[in-house]
């Protein structure tokens, strides 16, 4: 057990001093290696290598790409056009278009910042026109965010499945209904909070005409989903080959039927996907050799039998699951946490009876709401940036919104049909 303390401890301190994910995974492991195993530390760079040599992997630049043109291309203003027609008549009914927006565009982005970034751009002026409380406006916005990586498609869910050795398939199945209820359930928070600060509509009440008009604007920003998912489901395409069609798809709507995408933004939305790019699979990659490591020591097995120490009862010990994931969702990047606790606590779960895509939305909820939570909550910073409101303030409007997520992963983790639900019917 003192293996995986020191292996622990050289984390945390690197994590402490800023060094980047990828890094500490190296370092931690390497280090390891050479204090407890003959094995030469030529296994990283290998372990690395072969972890990379994956097809799979291939989806989740491509995913970014689209969701990045997407966004450019004028898809994200007729989403929101499109919401707005269907509740904006409703009290408060702006709060809740920018969580149906969010819903919507969380099946493009598969990105929870992205999604506040790009729904907030339209949603948060727009709130604040209305007269609604300014950090509600943000805090609503960076909850709905949360939508982006449960929602299908989702970057998390393909690395998790990549390091999980799951179906990308069947865990994009598994997060449509828990993805549609936190929305269902951040559109009962805005309801009631606008109720009692009486907010306005923001629209009258809608015609059939107004909603056509806005569904013939908003069609290809709708049929993206449908061929993503649709293609997958029907067996025409691979996850990998679904996202080279969405970028595709992106291109052509963006420059040539909204008109909206110019040759400067497409080039800028490759340069900063092969950035983002190139840092996460130098991390994905060594998180490989970091997995390597932990079943070579035996640790997964070590954790197991503390876990199952505490309780004889799977209730109990995935409570103490949940806040562990949610703490550390507090301090580590939803993406880079994914890589690190899979291979950890998938065998201890599995040994539970907890079906692997089962445990891959749990983790990822968990740590969805780790984009809500100080000092990381990179979805208050961006809906902050957004608003010109203080984090401070974001953070205290948030609280309501929080505990809706809260309430649902609580559902997720004890009635396990929410998620594999679809998943089994699909069978």
């Amino acid at each position: 057990m003192y293996e995986s303390m020191i292996l622990f401890g050289i984390m945390i301190i690197c994590i402490a001093l800023s060094i980047p994910i990828g890094i500490t995974l190296g370092i931690s492991t390497a280090l390891c290696l050479w204090l407890f195993s003959d094995v030469s530390l030529i296994m990283i760079a290998q372990k690395s290598a072969t972890g990379l040599d994956s097809f799979p992997l291939l989806a989740i630049p491509f995913f970014m790409l689209a969701g990045s043109l997407m966004s450019e291309g004028g898809i994200a203003k007729r989403i929101v056009n499109l919401a707005d027609s269907l509740i904006g008549f409703v009290a408060g009914g702006l709060a809740m278009v920018t969580v149906m927006a969010c819903m919507f565009y969380a099946a493009i982005s598969g990105s929870g910042p992205a999604t506040v970034s790009a729904i907030g751009s339209f949603m948060i002026p727009a709130m604040k026109e209305r007269n609604y409380d300014a950090p509600f406006a943000a805090a609503i916005t960076a909850a709905a965010g949360t939508i982006g990586v449960i929602i299908p498609p989702s970057i998390p869910f393909v690395i998790y499945c990549v390091v999980a050795q799951a179906s990308i398939g069947d865990m994009f199945l598994g997060g449509v209904i828990p993805g549609i209820m936190i929305g269902i359930a951040l559109m009962i928070v805005c309801m009631i909070t606008s109720k009692k600060r009486g907010y306005v509509s923001s629209t009258a009440r809608p015609t059939a005409r107004s909603i056509g008009k806005a569904f013939r604007e908003a069609i290809f920003a709708i049929m993206v989903p449908v061929i993503i998912l649709g293609g997958i489901y029907s067996g025409v395409f691979t996850p990998t080959e679904a996202a080279v069609v969405a970028v595709a798809y992106s291109i052509v709507v963006g420059k040539f039927i909204y008109k909206e995408l110019s040759n400067k933004a497409i080039y800028e939305c490759f340069r900063l996907c092969g950035l983002m790019n190139g840092a996460l699979e130098f991390m994905i990659g060594l998180s490989m050799a970091f997995a390597a490591f932990l079943a070579m020591e035996q640790i997964p097995a070590a954790i197991a039998t503390w876990l199952t120490g505490l309780s004889d009862s799977w209730i109990v010990i995935m409570l103490v699951i949940n806040v562990i994931l949610l703490i550390l969702g507090c301090f580590v990047d939803n993406i880079a946490a994914v890589i690190i606790l899979t291979p950890i606590l998938l065998p201890v779960v599995t040994k539970l009876g907890i079906h692997p895509i089962h445990f891959g939305l749990i983790i990822t909820v968990n740590l969805a709401c780790g984009f809500l939570s100080p000092p990381y909550g990179i979805n208050l910073f961006v809906a902050s940036a957004v608003s010109g409101e203080s984090i401070e303030k974001v953070s205290v409007a948030v609280l309501p919104s929080f505990i809706a997520v809260i309430i649902c992963l609580m559902l997720f983790t004890y009635f396990p049909i929410l998620t594999m639900g679809l998943v089994n019917l699909a069978k």
